[in-house]
């Protein structure tokens, strides 16, 4: 049975991306974590070379350590490199570095705990490609160890500080979202009872919604910027239009051309931006399915961290979100007024070539009354030679005994030549018009 299996399959042509796509259900799998540890993340928004680039910096290390390679078309790896760990995810528009270093009980002193990052080869992190969006110190201890709630005094700032129960009440999470003197960005977890994996994945999204959501206010400024360019536009859009009203056939030529400049001018623009916007809506949609995705719950007299997101989230996401409606709204008025200048010229193009058909016609019949003309006259002269071909013919056959004189014969004939040569002329001239 094993065998007829194995023959099956054998024969079965597989798709090419069918490994590919399978994998990608356990692409960036979360991992199991165990506390007290440090965590540094940093994102570093890149271009297509830096990210290649990034690819070969992490190299560079991995030789340094003498430890394999990755796969060169993986997007992402971990790796034990002995005093720290290494998490490094390639993305579309930046490249994610997390460090973990495992604290022990003897570091949980009533000092500051030891950051991840400062067991990193600094000359090696300076230069990491790409330039920092975002950076984070994570601290995720046990909760019954010594000091660890007077870490959240310590560590982060009263006046912004954010918390909430998350994981079911099996953790807290405290954070600030300010920039501390270092240039990263300070959170606390204290743990209560996470089994490793639970650990892991809760860590992995609270990284995760810092880093979308610094991803995606980058569609902020270009959503401010959009606006005057916007307005300038629609002020030009309104005076045509208001113009095309009032407009004679002479000032159609010239409204076209400025409209055509405006619509491309619009287009342009939306062709620029409307990537970054797409990519917005998309980071802000996974910055609420994570923090949906950790199940807070309110600690007393604290803000959660869904709540600061909502609060403070929402003016730039609807920022984004009004530039991108406006920017189709605009571009479909310019659509409509195009349309409608358009209409208008292919209508006076309708009437100025009926009245050139009209004045054609005209110069038809007069073409055929001239024809009429000229045929008459070809009757008479062609008549006239014939007739005095038949005056010489008569001529020639008295002598022969014909009895009528050629001028007799030739006055006799008249009627009849000119009646054939009429005949002929409307005969071909009605098998002209047939064909």
């Amino acid at each position: 049975m094993a065998n007829t299996l194995m023959q099956f399959k054998h024969h079965l042509q597989q798709h090419p991306q069918r490994v590919v796509l399978h994998n990608e259900v356990h692409a960036r799998p979360p991992q199991a974590l165990t506390t007290p540890l440090a965590i540094s993340h940093v994102v570093m928004a890149c271009d297509a070379a830096q990210r290649e680039a990034s690819r070969a910096h992490v190299a560079a290390l991995l030789r340094d350590h003498h430890l394999p390679l990755p796969d060169p078309q993986s997007s992402h790896f971990r790796m034990d490199l002995g005093a720290y760990h290494l998490r490094w995810e390639l993305h579309t528009e930046f490249v994610t570095w997390t460090f973990l270093v495992s604290l022990g009980n003897e570091r949980l002193g009533e000092g500051e705990p030891v950051r991840a990052l400062q067991a990193v080869p600094q000359d090696w992190f300076a230069a990491l490609p790409g330039q920092c969006l975002s950076s984070l110190h994570l601290w995720a201890l046990p909760n019954h160890a010594f000091g660890a709630v007077s870490l959240v005094k310590q560590l982060l700032l009263d006046e912004t500080l954010v918390a909430s129960s998350v994981a079911g009440g099996g953790a807290e999470a405290y954070t600030d979202f300010a920039i501390h003197s270092d240039g990263f960005s300070r959170m606390l977890l204290l743990v209560g009872g996470l089994s490793p994996r639970r650990l892991g994945r809760l860590v992995q999204r609270l990284l995760e919604i810092e880093t979308y959501r610094m991803a995606a206010l980058l569609g902020l400024p270009a959503a401010r910027e959009v606006g005057s360019v916007l307005a300038s536009a629609e002020r030009e859009l309104a005076e045509l239009a208001s113009a095309i009203r009032s407009a004679v056939t002479t000032d159609e030529p010239m409204l076209l051309d400025r409209l055509t400049k405006l619509a491309g001018q619009v287009e342009s623009q939306h062709a620029a931006t409307h990537a970054r916007f797409s990519a917005s809506t998309a980071y802000f949609e996974l910055v609420d399915k994570r923090i949906s995705d950790i199940h807070e719950a309110a600690l007393p007299g604290m803000q959660t961290i869904g709540e600061f997101m909502e609060r403070r989230l929402s003016p730039a996401r609807g920022t984004c979100e009004w530039a991108a409606r406006r920017q189709d709204a605009l571009s479909q008025r310019v659509s409509r007024i195009s349309n409608l200048l358009r209409t208008r010229v292919e209508i006076e193009q309708q009437q100025s070539s009926q009245a050139l058909l009209a004045t054609m016609n005209q110069r038809q019949d007069i073409q055929i009354k001239l024809q009429s003309t000229v045929e008459g006259l070809s009757v008479a002269a062609i008549t006239y030679y014939i007739v005095g071909l038949v005056s010489y013919l008569a001529k020639g056959a008295s002598k022969i005994g014909w009895p009528w004189s050629a001028e007799s014969t030739a006055a006799a004939a008249i009627p009849f030549v000119a009646l054939g040569v009429w005949w002929s002329l409307r005969r071909l001239h009605h098998r002209v018009f047939k064909a």
